[in-house]
């Protein structure tokens, strides 16, 4: 069986609506640009509020101007009025129908491309996915929702309480750290785990982006090996491409007062599981005169991952006025900034993937990355790997890598070398194949796919 060229396949937004997006809207980004690749037609599906009521031709702009509130569809109402409370009693079982956005071109998208990637349909519902979570306590499983001519494969880029009616519905489950970890995430463990046994009643199939990852949802939720299929992320080079080095050093100087491989890089959420506040501490012990940068937001539990950065009465240490503290970054500055660093330290406690190890390597920058979790697997010994609950380890890593030439020569020839498993090509075959399968109805088999090698 050959696969239709004009193939439709649906996308949520889910992770793509937010301004600050996460690992998981670049998966979703990529994802699409690698369908686009592969001349599929793409549904986007949001859960932003356009009315059914409105005309035709304001829904484009009603619809990007929803998405400048910065709002994923997963947020309650900040008021809820009593005629709210008795639609929520009566909330009945039957599907909703999303609202289709014609797109016309009267709005200029360049701004907000990152979040809207190229698409042939779009479509939204208000609050989508708030919508799916008060369903799925209600009646136990994913909210149906219709569309007129739904796409053959609807790719959910995460767990999330809807299921698209008349397509093959796919659920990328990225790793299990709410489960595993309970204590470096926020949320409600019980109802994410039974979300997760809901997308894998509903789901055609259950995607992953590591074998650790595929591991874990097997043997944690008790999903059949049949059931789940690895396809490593694919990771193209970052957005911005490098300039001539003088245009670059010159950039990074005015731009952050820094030299090209004058300081080491973390860039990530400020939370837990990123590990930032041992990563401080090796830092502070390391004896190393180049900055460390971290850059990222700052997320749950920041303040006690940054308590090393003051002491008594709130003054900053002398040592960690060496440590550069940088918010969300747009992604040619954060290019940029990687591109300039002598070293990535990532000693993350747990990955379903580990994307900015990869992206590193990608800009020719060596690595050192936490040996637990998806960590290995993806790096494929092309990393320096340290224990991340050991700060001396991860002290000593950065320490040689900054004394040791040789050792980041080999180490940038090893990541590139790795990197390459991750183009678009591989993921792009490891996709047709399991749309293939799907589409022939072998779903619920075991699939030998990968997206890297």
């Amino acid at each position: 069986m050959s696969l239709p060229p004009d193939l439709r396949i649906g996308i949520d937004g889910f992770n793509l609506a937010l301004p600050q997006g996460t690992g998981v809207a670049t998966y979703a980004r990529t994802l699409a640009e690698a369908l686009q690749g592969m001349g599929r037609r793409i549904d986007l599906v949001y859960g932003l509020d356009v009315s059914p009521k409105s005309a035709l031709h304001q829904r484009e702009t009603l619809f990007f101007a929803a998405l400048a509130q910065g709002r994923s569809g997963e947020e309650p109402p900040a008021k809820i009025t009593p005629w709210g409370r008795v639609r929520r009693l009566a909330m009945g079982p039957g599907a909703r129908d999303l609202v289709e956005v014609p797109v016309s071109g009267r709005v200029v998208r360049e701004g907000v491309g990152a979040r809207v990637p190229a698409f042939d349909r779009l479509f939204t519902l208000n609050r989508l996915f708030w919508i799916g979570r008060r369903y799925l306590l209600r009646y136990g499983r994913l909210l149906p929702v219709r569309m007129p001519e739904p796409p053959a494969i609807m790719h959910w880029t995460y767990p999330v309480p809807v299921r698209l009616v008349g397509a093959r519905n796919i659920y990328t489950i990225h790793d299990l750290v709410p489960l595993r970890l309970p204590y470096l995430s926020l949320e409600n463990k019980a109802y994410h785990e039974r979300l997760l046994q809901a997308c894998a009643s509903a789901a055609e199939h259950i995607l992953t982006v590591s074998d650790v990852s595929r591991g874990d949802i097997m043997e944690q939720l008790g999903f059949a090996s049949n059931h789940v299929t690895t396809i490593h992320q694919a990771v193209p080079d970052m957005q911005t491409p490098a300039g001539e080095p003088e245009v670059e050093a010159r950039r990074l100087h005015a731009l952050f007062d820094l030299e090209p491989q004058g300081y080491f890089l973390f860039y990530g959420a400020t939370e837990p599981k990123k590990n930032v506040g041992r990563l401080i501490e090796a830092y502070l012990g390391s004896g190393i005169d180049r900055p460390l940068i971290i850059a990222g937001p700052t997320a749950w539990q920041s303040e006690g991952e940054l308590r090393l950065l003051q002491g008594a009465h709130g003054k900053t240490l002398s040592r960690a006025s060496q440590i550069r503290r940088i918010d969300y970054l747009p992604a040619d500055h954060l290019a940029l900034l990687l591109r300039g660093a002598r070293g990535l330290v990532f000693p993350s406690l747990y990955e379903g993937f580990g994307l900015p190890t990869i992206e590193a390597m990608r800009a020719g920058v060596p690595v050192i990355a936490g040996d637990a979790g998806a960590l290995p697997e993806i790096t494929g010994g092309a990393a320096l790997l340290v224990d991340p609950y050991d700060v001396s380890a991860i002290s000593a890593a950065m320490a040689r890598l900054d004394t040791d030439a040789e050792l980041r020569a080999r180490l940038i020839a090893a990541g590139n070398e790795r990197a390459e498993n991750y183009a678009l090509g591989p993921y792009q075959y490891a996709l047709n194949q399991l749309h293939l399968q799907l589409l022939e109805g072998e779903h619920r088999t075991p699939f030998a796919l990968s997206g890297a090698l």
